[in-house]
């Protein structure tokens, strides 16, 4: 069910304890991928995974509550392109907080974190271990690219899986006659690397537009591949979540 265009009684009517939160950001993706592509992943991978599970055989529950994104995150790295817009990790894990809070005070007190932006995971991690930890709610973290295989090796920032994913998904939001350029001001890595430390403290430093990886080697159908890929993984993930044991044992 995703809640956004639900009603509040269709809302109240809704089965289950299980909801996904999709999390992203609002930053640069080079010249060609759009501002919003991390919240865009997110959603679309939160969406189908949650179908997914209402309609496997195994797994069926009568709802997923798919709660709106949260779409502006931890990316003040990509500050000097303009459009970017970014929050401080202390904002971002009371966002969650709170977000997770109001779906568990529902009865929605089993939450997968579906995240699109890597700037993200640190803070994530940590509030989603806050809230099982001191809240009346079990949240996990979820970061789709980590959980499409070999795909994986391939994440940059604009790059192949992104640009892919988008062609799958938002073909329109693409700009195609930019590909090249953007293919030629990338990056070939994240960082300036000495002595196993990064150097660089924002994107800039280190690519010309913004780009990390070649998004020429992102097609559709790739990007199919991926968005099943990582919907299948959250569907396994929602099935454990559902299932677990959550309390923990008391502070001595």
């Amino acid at each position: 069910m995703r809640l956004a265009d639900a009603t509040w009684t269709d809302a109240d009517a809704a089965d289950t304890d299980l909801a996904v939160l999709p999390v992203g950001s609002t930053e640069q993706h080079g010249p060609h991928a759009p501002l919003g592509t991390d919240h865009f992943t997110a959603q679309a991978v939160a969406e189908a995974g949650a179908e997914a599970y209402e309609t496997d055989a195994d797994t069926a529950t009568d709802d997923v509550v798919v709660a709106p994104p949260v779409t502006v995150g931890v990316s003040e790295e990509h500050r000097q392109f303009t459009g970017t817009l970014w929050v401080s990790p202390d904002t971002f894990r009371s966002t969650v907080r709170d977000v997770v809070g109001s779906l568990a005070s529902h009865g929605w007190d089993r939450v997968v974190v579906v995240n699109g932006h890597g700037g993200n995971v640190a803070a994530l991690g940590e509030v989603c271990a806050t809230i099982a930890r001191h809240d009346d709610a079990y949240a996990v973290p979820f970061t789709w690219f980590d959980a499409v295989g070999d795909h994986s090796a391939d994440m940059g920032h604009a790059g192949p899986l992104e640009t892919a994913f988008l062609r799958h998904t938002d073909p329109d939001l693409v700009r195609e006659d930019r590909v090249e350029d953007a293919a030629a001001g990338a990056s070939d890595g994240w960082g300036d690397w000495t002595s196993h430390a990064n150097l660089a403290v924002d994107v800039v430093e280190f690519s010309e537009n913004g780009v990390v990886g070649d998004p020429r080697d992102g097609d559709a159908e790739r990007g199919e591949a991926l968005l099943d890929l990582a919907a299948d993984s959250l569907v396994a993930l929602l099935d454990a979540v559902e299932t677990r044991d959550t309390s923990l044992p008391p502070h001595e």
